[in-house]
């Protein structure tokens, strides 16, 4: 692995739900009717900084509303939170409350991050609110769908609501915990060959260590550690071809020496074939769903055509290939990058498959 300057852009075009994506939602059980939009939100009184225990700033902001605003705000936060973790069954609201709520001034969505607290025990838990944009959804879509981690999320126009992905920001792990002594670096190593090769696949870029984090769990005598996505705005939306590997940011330099340090040129190859078969047996396991999600991609507009046509330029040479289409759209040259890196392990499914 090397590494790159090479940075995304700096503030990526919204762009709006289509009729094609609108009916998928719906179909699919992620459209929702909600009792407050992302709009509702943006009526704060006022702000202040919030700051980490070094006293740095954190680019949030908390939040303040008039009396009568907030009374309506925080009844219905408390009710988005039962559609999103109960499908609607508020008989456990009357002991939730929100403690804050969050604004963002950093990045492309700006969402509100909604701290929901147990009265009871004063136990928390956050959740998000977030303009509407396409490209993230298809990007939440894709994780769900063809990564191992699971996805829960709503929409309503104008709006998307996520639930909190729990872990140790990127960063604070390359900072804090790398280089601790119970750290298992090999491991750690295997995992962000295997989360590079996750990103390229299914092309989600800008995978800087701050846009993941690291999940640990206590294994036999040990820990293992997966690597999740928790910023999905440059889904297919970049022309380099380079801002879709995780290990050409320099953010992520210390793990691509880390992989560099312990694994060999075999190792990395055996542990990138793994996880490309895992993602295709997930793609024929829900085959039906994600031809529907990647027909309505591609008539899509998510990015430019100058960004297709860079991309398209990039995979052909990269692969040695003219399959992918410089006139088409974003969703065409998923497809047809999923087919590419996946053909192999693809034509190994029904084999597998008649084993169980």
């Amino acid at each position: 692995m090397s590494v790159e300057l090479d940075k995304p852009s700096r503030k990526k075009t919204f762009y709006p739900v289509s009729k094609g994506l609108r009916s998928y939602l719906k179909k699919h059980g992620r459209e929702a009717t909600l009792p407050l939009v992302y709009q509702d939100l943006m009526n704060m009184s006022f702000s202040i900084p919030l700051k980490d225990k070094a006293g740095k700033d954190t680019y949030w902001e908390k939040t303040l509303y008039d009396m009568r605003e907030w009374n309506f705000l925080r009844t219905e936060l408390i009710n988005l939170y039962a559609i999103l973790k109960t499908e609607g069954d508020f008989s456990y609201t009357k002991h939730l409350d929100v403690a804050r709520v969050d604004y963002c001034t950093f990045g492309n969505s700006n969402p509100f991050r909604v701290r929901i607290v147990n009265r009871y025990n004063d136990n928390y838990d956050h959740y998000y609110i977030k303009k509407e944009d396409a490209s993230r959804i298809y990007g939440l879509e894709l994780e769900h769908l063809l990564s191992p981690n699971r996805i829960t999320y709503l929409t309503a126009p104008g709006t998307i609501v996520e639930e909190h992905v729990a872990g140790i920001p990127g960063d604070v792990f390359i900072q804090q915990y790398l280089d601790a002594p119970d750290t298992n670096r090999t491991r750690f190593a295997k995992e962000f060959v295997k989360f590079n090769e996750r990103c390229f696949v299914r092309l989600l870029g800008d995978m800087r260590s701050y846009n993941w984090v690291v999940d640990i769990t206590p294994d036999i005598e040990d820990f293992q550690y997966r690597i999740r996505a928790i910023d999905f705005d440059q889904q297919s939306y970049e022309g380099r071809k380079n801002l879709y590997l995780p290990q050409f940011f320099k953010e992520n330099r210390p793990l691509v020496e880390l992989a560099s340090q312990l694994l060999n040129m075999e190792t990395v190859k055996q542990y990138q074939t793994e996880e490309r078969t895992m993602m295709a047996f997930r793609l024929a396991s829900d085959k039906y769903r994600i031809k529907d999600l990647l027909d309505t991609m591609q008539t899509d507009e998510i990015s430019t055509q100058q960004k297709i046509a860079e991309l398209a330029i990039a995979l052909n040479q990269h692969f040695g290939t003219t399959q992918f289409k410089s006139q088409g759209s974003m969703g065409e040259l998923v497809k047809c990058h999923l087919k590419q890196t996946l053909r192999k392990e693809l034509l190994h499914v029904p084999k597998m498959n008649s084993r169980h």
